[in-house]
C-alpha cells in the first residue's frame, strides 16, 4: 500500500458517494468508487455497503476514490426491490443484528422475522430480537400474545429476546451494554419505533422520528439510507424500515440448518434426506406436534420451500 493509500470502514452510502472512516485518524472522507471496481459485483444494486472495510486514495483534503474492498467476514442480503438486480446487501462485517419488532402499531409479520433470521443463520450473524413499545401491551390479549412471541423465538428457537420501551427506559441499558466495542446493525419494518428506540440508546443520535399512522398502523420511513453512527459503546448501523425480505442464495436442502430447532431435531429423523415435508418418521414433524417446534415457524419453513417468492418478499 502506497502512502496516498489508507484504509477505512465505510460509515455510509448517499448515491455513488460514500463516507469513509479514516482507520488512521477517524477523519471522514467523502469517496466515490473506481468504475472497475463498481462494475465487479453487477448482481447486487450496491458493490460496496455500509460496514465493509476498504482502500482508497485521497486525492483532496477530504475527497478520495475507493480502489479496493477488503474481504468480508460476513454480510446481510436480501432480494432487491429494484427488478434489474439480483440483491441488495443491508450491511457487511457485522457483530451482531438486532431485529426490531412489534406486536401492534404496527404488527410485524412472523414470516418477516423467519426470513430475516434464516439469512442471518445463513451468514453466521448472531440476531438478538426486539420486542419494542412494550408500554403499549396493556391488555390481557397483548400479553399473551408477548408471551406466545417468547415461546416461539426464545423458549423453541432460543434467540435472545430484549423487550424495550423508549419512553418508560425499558431494556434500554441492556442494549447499550450489549453494543459496547461491536458494530450493531438495528433493522425492522417501518414504524416500529426503531429511530426512537436509537435515540434512546444514544440522544446525541437526534434520529428523526414520526408517528404512526391511526388509520392503517402503518409507519413511514424515517431514515432513507444505511448509515453508521460511532457512539460512546460501539458503532451502530442504522437502517431504512423494509416491508420485506427476499431470500438470496439458500440451497433448499440446507434450509432447515438455518432453523436452529429444526437443524436439532433432524439429527433424530428416520431419513438422512428427510425435507421435514412428508416423510414417515419425521422427527421434525414429531417435534412440531409436541410444541418443542413452534408451528409458525414451521409453517414459514415450507412457505420458504414452495418457493413462494413474489414481490411481497422484495
Amino acid at each position: 500500500m502506497s502512502a496516498d493509500q489508507h484504509k477505512g470502514l465505510i460509515i455510509r452510502h448517499t448515491g455513488s458517494q460514500y463516507m469513509v472512516r479514516n482507520d488512521a485518524g477517524g477523519q471522514h472522507v467523502l469517496c466515490t468508487v473506481r468504475g472497475k471496481l463498481r462494475l465487479k459485483d453487477m448482481k447486487t444494486t450496491n458493490p460496496i455497503a455500509v460496514g465493509d472495510k476498504v482502500v482508497f486514495e485521497e486525492s483532496n483534503p477530504g475527497e478520495g476514490v475507493i480502489i479496493e474492498v477488503m474481504p468480508r467476514r460476513n454480510y446481510i442480503i436480501r432480494k432487491s426491490s429494484n427488478l434489474s438486480r439480483q440483491a441488495h446487501i443491508l450491511a457487511a462485517n457485522i457483530d451482531r443484528a438486532y431485529l426490531v419488532v412489534t406486536l401492534r402499531y404496527p404488527q410485524t409479520n412472523y414470516e418477516f422475522i423467519d426470513r430475516f433470521l434464516v439469512t442471518a443463520e445463513a451468514y453466521k450473524i448472531p440476531v438478538t430480537l426486539v420486542v419494542n413499545k412494550l408500554d403499549l401491551y396493556t391488555s390481557e390479549e397483548l400479553k399473551e400474545e408477548q408471551a406466545y412471541f417468547r415461546y416461539v423465538y426464545n423458549g423453541t428457537a432460543a434467540y435472545p429476546v430484549i423487550e424495550t420501551s423508549a419512553l418508560e427506559n425499558k431494556g434500554i441499558d441492556t442494549i447499550r451494554s450489549q453494543i459496547k466495542g461491536n458494530i450493531c446493525l438495528f433493522s425492522g419494518n417501518s414504524g416500529a419505533g426503531k429511530s426512537t428506540l436509537l435515540n434512546a440508546i444514544d440522544p446525541s443520535l437526534d434520529l428523526k422520528t414520526e408517528a404512526i399512522s391511526d388509520a392503517h398502523h402503518k409507519g413511514t420511513h424515517t431514515t432513507s439510507f444505511y448509515e453508521m453512527f460511532e457512539t460512546a459503546d460501539g458503532f451502530i448501523i442504522d437502517s431504512p424500515g423494509i416491508k420485506g425480505f427476499g431470500l438470496i442464495d439458500i440451497d433448499k436442502s440446507e434450509l432447515y440448518h438455518f432453523f436452529p430447532e429444526m437443524f436439532r431435531e433432524a439429527a433424530n429423523c428416520k431419513f438422512n434426506m428427510c425435507t421435514h415435508t412428508h416423510e414417515p418418521g419425521c422427527a421434525v414433524k414429531k417435534a412440531v406436534e409436541e410444541g418443542i417446534i413452534s408451528k409458525s415457524r414451521y409453517i414459514s419453513y415450507l412457505k420458504i420451500m414452495e418457493g413462494d417468492e413474489d414481490s411481497k418478499y422484495r
